[in-house]
């Protein structure tokens, strides 16, 4: 079984995120001790945003594609295989602005790769990445999970689209929200999200 960890938040060693998802996986490694798992910190180690440059590469001859447009697209090629030999993905999404953060953006850019995650057909889209889990940390200053500010959801709502544009039907939100409205509100929701990991028998992981 190959788990895929990604994290985004901005914070380091302050990161919510980023504290739920190594949460996550460590109770994956405890029930399932022979998985293997594949890290990647979008921050630490940023993707380049999409270009035309690099989208043109794709078609054009290597000799005139420049060194590092062609480093760029051989890090794609990377990004993409990891995704697409995962059985489960932990994703660290933190809303940033009501969205997700740019990092992620540009990762899921790099996967979102026409005859490999997704296909069009004379019936409509058809995702290619099926069979996958994926286990969503979502967390978030406020409150967006329901009321008035649901609406501002540009984050959960956003990865459960492209997600399920992939073919990926198995999304699991562990989420902590009301992070910054207090800080009795903070520690009541990481407590929270931490128990909802801990206390699962199983996370039900694609294996």
């Amino acid at each position: 079984m190959k788990i895929l960890h990604i994290d985004s938040g901005i914070l380091g060693e302050h990161s919510v995120s980023r504290r739920l998802t190594a949460a996550v996986v460590a109770q994956i490694k405890a029930e399932q001790p022979a998985a293997s798992v594949t890290y990647r910190d979008l921050v630490s180690n940023p993707l380049p945003h999409l270009s035309g440059a690099h989208l043109m590469a794709a078609n054009a001859n290597p000799a005139d594609v420049d060194a590092q447009v062609a480093a760029d697209v051989a890090e794609s090629a990377v990004v993409l295989e990891e995704f697409l030999a995962a059985d489960t993905v932990v994703l660290g999404v933190p809303m940033y602005n009501f969205s997700l953060p740019s990092q992620l953006k540009a990762w899921i850019d790099r996967v979102a790769v026409a005859g490999k995650t997704f296909r069009y057909t004379a019936e409509g889209p058809e995702g290619l990445a099926t069979g996958k889990k994926v286990i969503v940390i979502s967390t978030r200053g406020g409150h967006y999970s329901a009321g008035p500010a649901a609406v501002m959801d540009h984050q959960e709502s956003y990865l459960l689209a492209v997600l399920g544009f992939f073919g990926i039907t198995d999304i699991e939100i562990v989420r902590a929200e009301g992070l910054n409205l207090s800080a009795d509100s903070k520690i009541e929701a990481i407590s929270e999200a931490e128990r909802s990991i801990s206390t699962r028998s199983s996370l039900k992981v694609a294996s």
